[in-house]
């Protein structure tokens, strides 16, 4: 099986490339002001015009204002919306608008909040299994930190899926034995330090899905 890859918070030319000689299948951008990968909607203009058309460009966004919606849409640098923190109804109305897909990442801890997807049925078309952040934490994810992936395996999916959260080359295979993922979510385990993405890392990374 060959896994599907999104690499996400990158930010240079560099790490775009790195990404796109490794076979990612996704480059995610981010836009929150909160986060050290966050990055205008110049610079995400500027390197999406790096990116071949098979690798689709996502917008990775957390509870987003129309305006930023707009802003993102309008720039032409996008194909899907990663949203973070919003309700089923608020990432339906966001499909709705922008014609574009949505995917709605969920933060697990618990057995119990798996269920929380079979409510984004109809309103996006992928779900994002994060793991969910300490309490008053600034960020929603791409903290290193992962959950029981056993959990993951009772669970009955009900939209295609992506796996998230502390995930690196050392921990990958063992990852996607656990839970059967086929498409894989990477930040955190693609940098040096918070919001230094590096182009070795990213290369091993996807040299590593590549055998799986």
């Amino acid at each position: 099986m060959r896994i599907q890859v999104k690499t996400c918070g990158l930010s240079t030319p560099q790490t775009i490339d790195a990404a796109i000689k490794g076979g990612a299948s996704h480059i995610g951008f981010v836009f929150f002001d909160s986060s050290p990968r966050n990055v205008s909607i110049a610079q995400s203009q500027m390197l999406a015009a790096r990116i071949p058309a098979h690798i689709a460009r996502v917008a990775v966004m957390v509870d987003p204002a129309d305006t930023l919606i707009d802003a993102v849409d309008g720039s032409d640098a996008i194909d899907i919306y990663q949203l973070h923190k919003v309700t089923p109804a608020r990432a339906a109305a966001i499909a709705k608008h922008t014609g574009k897909p949505i995917w709605a990442a969920i933060g697990i801890k618990r057995a119990d909040d798996l269920k929380l997807a079979t409510m984004f049925a109809g309103a996006a078309q992928r779900i994002v299994f994060d793991a969910k952040t300490p309490d008053g934490a600034l960020l929603p994810g791409g903290m290193g930190i992962r959950f029981d992936w056993e959990l993951m395996k009772e669970h009955r999916h009900t939209l295609p899926w992506a796996l998230s959260g502390g995930l690196d080359a050392r921990n990958l295979a063992q990852a996607v034995g656990a839970t059967g993922a086929a498409m894989i979510d990477v930040s955190s385990g693609l940098e040096t330090s918070p919001g230094i993405k590096d182009v070795d890392k990213i290369a091993a990374f996807l040299k590593e899905a590549a055998h799986l």
